[in-house]
């Protein structure tokens, strides 16, 4: 069975990127949102095995995303990665409090972020 990823960034090209990425990695059951809203949403009605999300988002952020994932479906599912443009420690630290299975910064090559799928899955 293919596993589910959902993206939810703000930023539509950088959705199309990892979209793009994903799928030449060979990840075909890529859904999107565009805000934090809209990926809370989304995942009450697709369950995806992993969300990718941005921590810079209007609205509700990354960070909220991954707390209230948490909070309505525990630790095991869905797996959740926290992006981020910031090359911050603090970030990091705050990811894993709020319960994310990996943290990445944005960058233009793609692979730390497809290591940390691959190690997910």
């Amino acid at each position: 069975m293919d596993k589910k990823i959902l993206i939810i960034d703000d930023n539509e090209q950088d959705r199309i990127i990892m979209k793009r990425f994903l799928n030449r990695s060979g990840y075909g059951n890529i859904m999107e949102a565009g805000s934090g809203e809209e990926g809370l949403e989304r995942t009450k009605t697709e369950r995806p095995d992993l969300v990718i999300t941005d921590t810079m988002m209007p609205g509700i952020d990354g960070f909220e995303v991954c707390r209230k994932l948490r909070e309505a479906y525990g630790a095991e599912t869905p797996k959740i990665i926290i992006l981020t443009g910031q090359v911050d420690a603090v970030d990091a630290v705050r990811a894993r409090k709020e319960g994310a299975d990996d943290y990445c910064v944005k960058t233009s090559d793609a692979h730390p972020l497809l290591e940390a799928v691959k190690k997910l899955f």
